[in-house]
């Protein structure tokens, strides 16, 4: 069984990784966040987390949302194949419910990963 654990080799941690996947990245949004994704240079996928005051002044709240795209991300991240992944959390999100959340960052990143594998194999 593959171990489930979120380590630092699945995150993006450098402006430089976050800014390769800006400039080169595909898109994908509804109400709550913005995916942005491009394939990566490691073996598995990297999360990076965007949640800014603008989301919710409450840290309280920030800290609720990115704990829920982690479990998300850290449940089927193996999945998404060598693709570099930012989530950035949009000013909806913090008035929306767990399950809302949940559903709403599983949905955004299969669609965004399917459109990068689409991208690749044209």
């Amino acid at each position: 069984m593959p171990s489930l654990a979120f380590t630092r080799a699945q995150r993006l941690l450098k402006p430089e990784q976050f800014t390769r996947v800006f400039r080169t990245g595909r898109r994908r949004g509804d109400a709550c966040f913005t995916v942005i994704a491009t394939s990566g240079p490691g073996p598995s996928a990297r999360l990076g987390l965007a949640v800014s005051k603008k989301v919710s002044k409450s840290a309280v709240q920030r800290n609720r949302i990115k704990r829920l795209v982690r479990e998300s991300f850290r449940k089927h991240g193996a999945d998404y194949g060598k693709l570099d992944i930012v989530v950035m959390a949009r000013p909806g999100a913090a008035g929306c419910d767990n399950a809302a959340l949940t559903n709403s960052i599983d949905t955004l990143l299969e669609r965004t990963a399917r459109l990068c594998d689409a991208s690749r194999s044209s």
